[in-house]
Parts: structure tokens; sequence; C-alpha cells
């Protein structure tokens, strides 16, 4: 299991969100992609925040509450980001989830480049089907 690699099970393809986006458009991208928040990138594909549907749903009901005007993506985005490498193994990744609470990590690669994200769901069917391989292996 030690050789299975974050890039082996990441998310190519991942929704992902500008500054300046408006929170409806992200919204609107979230809920179509089915995921559970991306990263906010700049013209150069780096990481300069996270979008979550918890961060929408906060913004979105204060808007309702006060009749607000349209928000954009950097009213609500995080900045602190926790990231992955690409080279990272999967079992490293796994026990640093335990620790932190993302549900989902954007994988950059040595420059900060947005190369897809990884999801405590990938990683929990990367290692349930390393190890339903081991246990066939044995029997």
């Amino acid at each position: 299991m030690n050789l299975l690699k974050v890039a082996d099970q990441m998310n190519l393809h991942p929704v992902t969100f500008t500054a300046e986006m408006t929170l409806e458009t992200a919204v609107d991208l979230l809920t179509d992609a089915g995921q559970l928040g991306g990263p906010v990138i700049d013209k150069d594909k780096k990481v300069v925040g996270f979008l979550s549907e918890q961060d929408c749903l906060q913004r979105m009901l204060l808007s309702s509450y006060h009749d607000q005007v349209s928000a954009h993506v950097r009213d609500v985005m995080r900045t602190e980001v926790l990231t992955v490498k690409p080279y990272t193994e999967i079992i490293d990744l796994a026990q640093q989830m335990l620790g932190a609470k993302p549900k989902i990590y954007p994988v950059i690669d040595d420059n900060g480049v947005l190369m897809g994200v990884i999801s405590r769901t990938d990683v929990l069917r990367a290692i349930d089907q390393e190890l339903h391989s081991h246990y066939r292996a044995v029997s």
C-alpha cells in the first residue's frame, strides 16, 4: 500500500473557481459537479483559496436574511488552504486526514500549480481496494 500515490487517485478535472466569480455562479458549478468544494485559482492556475459548500451556505443564508446583493467568491473563500503533492503516499495523506479536517485537498505541483484534487472518499476507496486485493491474494 505504501506505493499508492496521490497522483494515482486524484480527480484530474475538479470544479474550480476564480476569486472574481459571483457566489451564485460558484454554487451552480458546485451543485452541477456534485462536489463538496473546490480550489480557487488565479490566472496561472495557482491555488489562492478554497470554497466549500459550507462557506456558500453560510453566506447565502446571511444574504437571504438581510436581502443583500450578490457576493463574490473572494468574499467567502478560505485563504489558508491545506494542499498535497502528487507524489505523497496515500497512507501518509490518510494519516494527515485524521488530524486535519478538510474533506478535499487541492493537489499542487512544486510550483504551486493546481493538478487536481483528492478527497477523503478517494483515499478511503484506494485503501479499501488495496486491502481487498491483498485479502484476495492471501486467500
